[in-house]
């Protein structure tokens, strides 16, 4: 017999249905699993890990390639501290440069370097195919829409005060919004 290691909840099993359990469970072995899994086929084909990737992509997305390190580590869904050790990193591999911000002395900026561009660009499909193959490929195609509302659901019960800028995008707030109110 196999002991499922992830029964987070097994004592209060009146409380939460079957499919509640299986919810729970289910939920926390993927949040186990998926970002060692994610890393590795990253840095395999692309040399850097989930979150590098995000962060070059980010810049990649901002005005000028440039963003405050506070709205960095917001679009990343990263504390700052994170941030800035991931952003050494970067800037010793040439990905990266960091400067002061010329309207805000307090403030540094981290902007694309064009070595960061080209990586980026030259990665970006086997990036892409990784998270294909993971993520999206691993789900019935009939289902990925409403995962992606509930999903959505999550961020906004988890991030009300939309600190995580994928909580604000507009597509995860809409539909969450409409899925939760019923219009």
């Amino acid at each position: 017999m196999q002991v499922c290691r992830y029964n987070l909840f097994a004592r209060l099993g009146s409380m939460l249905s079957t499919s509640e359990r299986s919810l729970v469970n289910r939920l926390s072995a993927v949040l186990e699993l998926l970002p060692p899994a994610l890393d590795a086929r990253l840095v395999a084909v692309t040399g850097l890990n989930a979150f590098d990737n995000a962060v070059l992509a980010t810049l990649a997305a901002a005005d000028q390639e440039t963003l405050r390190m506070t709205a960095l580590a917001s679009h990343t869904n990263a504390t700052l501290p994170r941030l800035s050790r991931v952003v050494s990193r970067l800037e010793a591999r040439g990905l990266v440069g960091r400067r002061q911000c010329p309207s805000d002395a307090r403030a540094t900026n981290a902007s694309l370097t064009q070595a960061g561009a080209d990586h980026l660009a030259a990665s970006q499909l086997a990036g892409e195919a990784v998270l294909r193959e993971l993520l999206v490929e691993a789900v019935e195609p009939a289902l990925v829409e409403p995962l992606s509302r509930a999903l959505g659901q999550l961020l906004l019960r988890l991030d009300p005060e939309g600190r995580y800028a994928v909580t604000t995008c507009p597509s995860i707030r809409t539909s969450a919004s409409e899925e939760i109110t019923g219009r």
